[in-house]
């Protein structure tokens, strides 16, 4: 049976930490400059909606080291939906490649690729969600702390896509989270429902409030992300008046446990969302967390060609 990563709802918790301790092994053995073609010989599509820095240096990258290609495809050579069918684009890839990856602005554009496409289809960005990212950033966690289960974090600022994941991945795998949002900047009703039958499970608390300074009492980890996400960019100004309170800084810092660490997806607007003391200073694992986008994501795309191999 095909896998895909539409969202992060599609990994079970084993298969979360049968991909994190793939990642662990890859990661010791890129440092050790030891070979691991694990996909000789396959192909990765890439598809492009949105511009990206760490999201195609790390599937590029990571496919290369993987003993596979990796295939770039920006708007203008595929025009999803325009110039030609979703559906005939992927039936087509899927001839091809051995594996899609997509950064689009839909979530109904990763899912219809998914859906039409024979080969595993990965979400490397969508308005809805932004999985590989939180996969990237508890791979980081998960260094630092060992196990994940029953730790704090709290989200500080806009309910978004990176958000919504990390709100599944935490209620999946039995970790408390804290969002603080201004109101009418809160995560999707939707993605809060999706977690309830996860949290009641595994005892996970989600809960959104408005006081970052409350949200981050008792949290051992802090996560921020850009107040203007693409795509919003006539929104800039009153974003900014509105999230102004919701900084990371070191006087909220202070107020999280002892240690606590500082987590952002990148790209940083320093000043805003985050303060140089912060992302420069000794308790930010931010390129700790960019890193493993590489080693996460190569253990993902192991995980789902063997999947798909029926291994």
């Amino acid at each position: 049976m095909k896998r895909d990563l539409r969202t992060m709802r599609d990994l079970t918790a084993a298969e979360i930490e049968e991909i994190f301790a793939l990642a662990v092994d890859l990661k010791a053995k890129t440092k050790r400059r030891e070979p691991h073609a694990l996909l000789a010989g396959r192909t990765l599509a890439m598809i492009f909606e949105k511009p990206s820095l760490r999201t195609r240096v790390t599937f590029e990258t990571g496919m290369f080291q993987l003993g596979g290609h990796a295939v770039y495809l920006q708007p203008s050579d595929i025009g999803l939906g325009k110039r030609e069918s979703i559906y005939d684009i992927a039936t087509c890839l899927g001839r091809w490649v051995d594996l899609i990856m997509a950064r689009t602005f839909a979530q109904r554009t990763v899912d219809d690729l998914a859906a039409f496409a024979p080969v595993p289809v990965i979400n490397g960005l969508s308005d809805l969600e932004h999985p590989c990212q939180v996969l990237a950033d508890c791979l980081t966690l998960r260094e630092r702390w060992g196990s994940l289960k029953g730790r704090r974090m709290a989200w500080i600022g806009d309910g978004n896509n990176v958000c919504h994941s990390l709100i599944l991945f935490a209620a999946r795998m039995g970790m408390h989270l804290t969002i603080a949002a201004p109101e009418g900047y809160e995560p999707a009703g939707e993605v809060l429902e999706a977690t309830q039958p996860d949290a009641s499970q595994t005892g996970s608390e989600i809960k959104v409030i408005r006081s970052p300074e409350e949200a981050v009492r008792g949290a051992e980890a802090l996560f921020t992300d850009t107040w203007t996400s693409m795509g919003q960019e006539d929104e800039t100004d009153q974003r900014r008046q509105t999230f102004g309170a919701y900084q990371i800084n070191r006087e909220l810092l202070a107020q999280a446990e002892d240690g606590a660490l500082v987590l952002h997806c990148l790209p940083a607007h320093r000043g805003e969302e985050i303060t140089d003391d912060v992302i420069d200073g000794p308790q930010s694992v931010v390129f700790d967390e960019a890193e493993n986008r590489l080693h996460a994501q190569k253990a993902l795309m192991v995980f789902l060609t063997q999947r798909n191999n029926g291994q």
